[in-house]
């Protein structure tokens, strides 16, 4: 039997719907869903302050990288007890989350069960499936994995075919992080798209990256949606002064139209996971309120 220890909260998303949570013996510390593995022993922790605010944590996390310092520590001696036959990291972002370098500077290749390390790169919303495939393929089945990528996928065109039908498509700008400004990108755009909007700012498979104030008040967007990486909806809230601090906030048409709101950059748009399908959904909620239900509204997204 597999013993498996996720070192990204996407891949125990992963984990999960491939229905593999039994096998899993080890996470990370930002990996929270499903509830059953918060009892799971803790494999790692944040170099840096996860509690300060935007700014500060930009610039800690830039000095660490500028130093090749990583943003996460990896505890060897619990790795040594878990002894595990699989752990998934990945290349994508070291940033985001525990990379291949961290595994790798660890006891990985010297446990005496020689873990299998699995790697995941999503850049996109394709690449997110093929790590599906990926960790279905290290612990034996893989044809389940497609069972389960068929569905997820199934589920998502539902939703875009009935966002297609909407009277309107907005211009949406997706900030993924406050301050320093920046624009979500990798699978971002591509849901936007899907959900019915034009996608602003930030490239599909690209990285997020920074853009200006000035950028935003040229391109008028009809829409802002609020999705720290990282941060819950309160947090979110508390991060806002970032931006309402500017002078030029209240004269952008979203904001004068009622039409700017936050969502749970943690839980859904920064992880990369089988909950994408219900990224998809917040995002269609928010841009077509005539045409879908609120379903997460208060829980994944919230009018600010």
């Amino acid at each position: 039997m597999p013993r498996i220890v996720s070192l990204i909260s996407s891949a125990t998303e992963i984990i999960h719907a491939l229905g593999q949570t039994a096998f899993q013996v080890g996470r990370s510390h930002e990996c929270d869903f499903p509830a059953e593995i918060a009892s799971l022993p803790v494999c790692t922790k944040p170099t840096i302050d996860i509690h300060a605010d935007s700014r500060e944590i930009d610039r800690a996390v830039k000095d660490r990288v500028r130093n090749a310092l990583s943003v996460y520590d990896v505890f060897d001696d619990v790795l040594e007890r878990l002894q595990p036959t699989h752990i998934v990291t990945q290349t994508q972002c070291e940033v985001c989350a525990v990379s291949l370098k961290d595994v790798e500077r660890s006891v990985a290749m010297r446990l005496e069960s020689k873990p299998q390390i699995v790697s995941l790169t999503p850049n996109a919303l394709a690449d997110v499936w093929d790590d599906v495939r990926r960790v279905a393929r290290a612990v034996g089945i893989e044809a389940h994995g497609e069972a389960i990528i068929v569905n997820l996928q199934a589920r998502m065109r539902e939703i875009s075919e009935k966002a297609g039908r909407a009277a309107q498509r907005p211009r949406v700008a997706c900030i993924e992080w406050t301050e320093p400004l920046m624009a979500g990108g990798n699978w971002t755009p591509e849901l936007v798209e899907m959900a019915g909007g034009l996608n602003l700012f930030g490239e599909a498979g690209e990285h997020s990256g920074y853009i200006t104030w000035e950028r935003v008040l040229e391109s008028e967007p009809d829409v802002i949606v609020v999705a720290p990486c990282g941060f819950d909806l309160p947090r979110t809230r508390s991060e806002m002064h970032w931006l309402t601090g500017r002078p030029e906030w209240v004269s952008l048409r979203a904001v004068k139209n009622g039409r700017v709101y936050l969502a749970d950059g943690n839980q859904y748009f920064n992880r990369p996971g089988p909950r994408l399908v219900e990224t998809l959904r917040i995002i269609a909620e928010i841009l077509h309120p005539e045409v879908f239900e609120p379903t997460f509204e208060g829980t994944g997204w919230t009018s600010f």
